[in-house]
């Protein structure tokens, strides 16, 4: 019985560590965030994982301006379903394609490298940033990668945003996630 109790007791404790793991802003919208918010190792906890990306929404983007291809690869459909590999570690990563299409290349792999920017010394707020990282090259050799902001993370959901210049002013590609079983 006593084992039993000390058993639960320990489970109970690791699902409470596990479950404040993850990290959260207090805003998701365009504006000035808390400076209260999560530091780059709480949203390095809160990002790693597998997760699937379920929609890419268009945040202050008029509707007539055309968005080509995003992260210099594909168009924005092409990446709707694709499974986002975010081990800890190396922080070495790939993003699988699911999507059919024209353009799309279903099944590809796309291998990176991933971070959480820490603005430590210059202000801000962690940013999510990766680059592709292809066979032969070493991840130090590749000198550009992509930056998206940070809105939200926690063990179900997760959404960043991608900014995007416009001839006045700046709207927001949002992409929402879910973790992957």
């Amino acid at each position: 019985m006593h084992k039993r109790i000390l058993s639960f007791l320990s489970l109970l404790t690791m699902v409470l560590i596990l479950g404040s793991c993850g990290a959260q802003k207090k805003s998701t919208t365009g504006g000035a965030e808390s400076s209260q918010g999560p530091t780059a190792s709480q949203w390095r906890a809160g990002v790693k994982g597998k997760w699937v990306l379920n929609s890419v929404e268009r945040e202050n983007i008029p509707s007539n301006y055309t968005i080509k291809n995003i992260f210099d690869e594909a168009p924005v459909d092409c990446f709707i379903g694709s499974v986002w590999d975010l081990p800890g570690g190396a922080q070495r990563g790939t993003i699988t394609f699911n999507a059919e299409g024209t353009l799309c290349a279903n099944g590809a792999v796309r291998n990176i490298v991933w971070s959480i920017f820490n603005p430590s010394k210059t202000g801000g707020e962690p940013a999510f940033q990766f680059k592709k990282v292809y066979a032969g090259d070493k991840a130090a050799n590749v000198t550009s990668g992509y930056r998206l902001d940070l809105s939200f993370a926690d063990e179900s959901g997760m959404t960043m945003r991608m900014p995007i210049p416009l001839d006045q002013g700046e709207g927001h590609l949002v992409f929402k996630f879910s973790r992957a079983n």
